[in-house]
């Protein structure tokens, strides 16, 4: 095996004026009687993402993707990607969609490792609704996000649903209230779904309790808004930090965020540009934030953060990609498209690991906030 050098890439210079701060919106606070979720856009922070993967010895090749911070937009910014290990060869592949770490390991007797940080500078995001302003994106982005995916039909069921649900809707923000008032109002939270779930829509809207994780709620949510002509995308990413505002479950351990993957949701709407929206969060602290399962939206621990998830969201988080059906660069194993990369993915010549098998697929995560 042979030792790689440390590399660095993708580093971008942070204007000032880049990084200036952006209007706040109204909020309260998370304290009795009337709890609220109480977000001020605020100042950049900086974090540092680290990824360490140990693999099975192999006799064979074994080859690892590990999902890379990619947004660059007004709450995200990716400063650069560090990495080491004892493959052959490794290097950033995918696309600015999905662009990820690629190694390759020889045989041997030492078992496949690597490690990634990634420095990445995020901060609150939030929209005044008060004030519309004229947004521009390309239209072939626009036109991509409206496009059905292999899990996220946009016809049948999915429109049917989408449709009853925007019954009376005249405008885009009528039609994504509605939407989101549906999910929240339901579909549930189900903590026994592996993951953050498949993010398969239909399976979804079949299943009978439509119960799942966020990558199936806020999956549901984008193929419902998208059916009914409104632009929408998953980003998938993880939590780095806990929760400022008192709510355990949207928070991460930052010591431990092997399990703190989580995706979330945006809408293109033309007079407010891309905002941020999260159904699946209020749904998690709906089940699982107390003992019980709060099924009251108004109840006051749920009712500030379901209007706060409804166009901002806390900057604890940071998203890698807003990818779907992804081909792994330079796979050797026949497998289908991942219907979207938030875990570390690997293969051998016995075939692809088990992405949530901790017990075979080793892998740890944390994170550090740094001031730079």
């Amino acid at each position: 095996m042979h030792l790689l050098s440390r590399r660095s890439i993708l580093k971008f210079g942070l204007a000032a004026t880049a990084l200036g701060s952006t209007p706040s919106f109204a909020r309260a606070r998370l304290m009795p009687p009337e709890p609220a979720f109480d977000i001020e856009v605020g100042e950049w922070r900086t974090f540092d993402i680290t990824t360490t993967v140990v693999l099975p010895r192999s006799d064979g090749t074994t080859r690892l993707w590990l999902p890379v911070p990619t947004l660059e937009n007004g709450f995200q910014r990716t400063v650069d990607n560090d990495w080491e290990g004892n493959g052959v060869r490794s290097e950033i592949a995918g696309d600015g969609d999905a662009a990820m770490l690629f190694a390759e390991f020889d045989g041997g007797e030492q078992a496949p490792t690597l490690t990634l940080t990634s420095r990445v500078r995020t901060k609150n995001r939030a929209v005044d609704w008060e004030r519309p302003m004229s947004a521009q994106e390309d239209a072939a982005v626009l036109e991509a996000n409206l496009k059905p995916t292999r899990l996220q039909p946009v016809e049948g069921i999915v429109r049917e649903t989408a449709e009853r649900a925007t019954q009376g809707a005249v405008t885009d923000v009528d039609k994504v209230r509605a939407l989101y008032e549906w999910i929240v109002s339901n579909c549930h939270r189900e903590p026994t779904v592996p993951g953050c779930g498949s993010g398969d829509a239909i399976a979804l809207l079949t299943s009978g309790g439509l119960g799942g994780k966020c990558a199936d709620l806020n999956g549901l949510f984008v193929a419902m808004a998208r059916s009914v002509g409104v632009p929408a995308r998953d980003i998938y990413g993880v939590r780095v930090a806990p929760s400022a505002f008192g709510y355990r479950e949207l928070g991460g351990n930052p010591s431990k965020l092997s399990g703190a993957q989580h995706c979330r949701a945006e809408v293109w709407l033309a007079d407010y540009g891309w905002v941020a929206m999260d159904p699946a969060d209020v749904l998690k602290v709906m089940r699982q934030e107390k003992p019980e399962w709060i099924k009251d939206l108004d109840d006051p621990l749920i009712a500030p953060i379901n209007a706060a998830l409804f166009g901002s969201w806390e900057g604890n988080w940071i998203g890698f990609n807003t990818a779907r059906d992804i081909a792994l660069p330079e796979s050797k194993q026949e497998a289908s498209p991942l219907p979207f990369l938030m875990y570390p993915q690997a293969e051998n010549d016995s075939g692809r690991f088990e992405e949530l098998a901790a017990d075979k697929f080793s892998y740890a995560i944390t994170a550090r906030e740094i001031t730079v």
